[in-house]
């Protein structure tokens, strides 16, 4: 039997913002189907249902394993009171299977639940919100290696990645460790208040470390270790339906709102400024991948539509909090230009990242991190103050990326004696078949 949590876990419900949290809870689940959509266009017809496979598989094992510990290592410690381990991760047993969630207390004949800190949210909702992120950023690294790899390996390789990799690096962001806010962050120690000057802290609101610069440094170190696709450089692999492109980033752009607004964790005018930031971040990446494609190419294409709009979600993900709606514009059209470039440095560099998680997730995330540090309207560079929080973003940006490349490649290695790779005759004639023995189109 779980033993009961302490009394000042308890307390009541605020309906308003449990609502919106649930909603956005549904809004961020949607994602990964959603993404399954995205990824699945871009394929070609032999391999779309192994790709979008593995988005649904994400989505069923990071679920079950986020439920037993994922939420006990994430953020354990602020229900239960004990320590982290390092400040990396809680204690993974300390809430297993998560039914210490459900407890409840009477107090002068009212019923109080166990709730998120000052939210009036019960935990149980935010764990089920913080689920939801967990399982897309899993999901966002297979598209690094479409059309190549064994489903099967895909799968244990989403659990340990999500345990060793996930669930520590949202403790360190989220949960109070070392990468937080926290008095025990190192922010704390590198810059904290003296002289009368605030203290700066890491300004990560919904993921750009623990989601995108995780997911895209991911997918770079399982592209490199499990290798390129059989004719990548001679062969032109072109998206086989366009429409499942544009209906995932519509719907992408539509669970996006969860995603951001929902991590103000009220349904308030921080939630309503999220709101307009997210939108205007968008549609600015959107014009300038567009741009750069006019310019390069002479053609703007709906697959670069599509594509810039995933890159401007992706960058104002840390920042909508912190920007003001002018400086979401001007950090959306940065981020959709350097997204556009990036994408071209797999055929220079010679690695095969099949659906460019690198050039959009890594990059547009890297630059939205650390884009805080010159547009964020209380501490940027560009609003008159120093360079304290540029210095913060880059450096919880470059722990983030060390941290996940070490491990990743651990795990990747640690699964070669499964097989990372299908056959060559499978990925010649399509993994749908070997894989999955279906098709997604009958011909006959």
């Amino acid at each position: 039997m779980n033993a009961a949590l302490p009394d000042e876990v308890f307390g009541s419900i605020d309906t308003g913002n449990t609502a919106w949290v649930i909603m956005s809870a549904a809004l961020v689940l949607l994602m990964t189907p959603a993404l399954a959509f995205f990824y699945g266009g871009l394929t070609r017809a032999k391999s779309v249902l192994n790709m979008m496979m593995m988005s649904f598989a994400a989505l069923g094992a990071v679920t079950i394993v986020y439920v037993l510990w994922g939420f006990s290592m994430s953020f354990g410690n602020g229900l239960t009171g004990s320590d982290d381990i390092a400040g990396i991760f809680a204690n993974p047993f300390a809430l297993f299977g998560s039914d210490q969630l459900t407890q409840t207390r009477d107090v002068a004949g009212e019923t109080q639940v166990v709730v998120w800190g000052s939210t009036g949210i019960p935990a149980i909702v935010f764990m089920a919100f913080q689920l939801t992120f967990a399982v897309i950023t899993v999901a966002l690294i297979s598209g690094a290696v479409a059309e190549r790899v064994k489903f099967g390996t895909w799968v244990v390789f989403s659990v340990l990645f999500a345990t060793i990799v996930y669930f520590p690096l949202s403790h360190m962001v989220w949960g109070g460790g070392l990468l937080s806010g926290d008095e025990h962050g190192f922010a704390s120690w590198m810059f904290g208040s003296t002289d009368g000057e605030a203290n700066v802290v890491p300004i990560d609101f919904a993921g750009g470390t623990v989601v995108h610069i995780n997911a895209g440094m991911a997918g770079l170190i399982l592209a490199l270790v499990v290798g390129r696709r059989r004719g990548f450089g001679r062969t032109a692999y072109r998206p086989h339906n366009i429409p499942f492109v544009m209906l995932g980033a519509a719907l992408l752009w539509f669970g996006w709102i969860g995603f951001n607004s929902g991590s103000e964790l009220a349904a308030d005018a921080t939630a309503g400024l999220v709101w307009i930031n997210t939108a205007a971040a968008t549609a600015a990446a959107m014009v300038g991948w567009l741009v750069v494609e006019w310019f390069r190419d002479k053609h703007a294409t709906s697959v670069g539509a599509a594509s810039g709009v995933v890159a401007g979600l992706v960058a104002i993900t840390p920042a909508c909090g912190a920007l003001t709606p002018v400086g979401s514009l001007l950090l959306g059209l940065v981020a959709g230009a350097l997204a556009a470039v990036a994408i071209g440095l797999k055929f220079k560099l010679g690695f095969d990242d099949s659906l460019d998680v690198v050039g959009v997730h890594l990059v547009a995330g890297l630059w939205g991190t650390i884009g805080i540090g010159f547009l964020a309207k209380e501490s940027g560079l560009f609003y008159g103050h120093d360079a304290r929080q540029l210095a913060v973003q880059t450096v919880i940006a470059l722990v983030a990326l060390a941290f996940t490349a070490v491990l990743t490649t651990a795990i990747a290695f640690l699964l070669k004696p499964l097989g990372w790779r299908v056959d060559r005759e499978a990925e010649l004639t399509g993994i749908d078949a070997a894989e999955h023995a279906e098709s997604a189109y009958e011909t006959a």
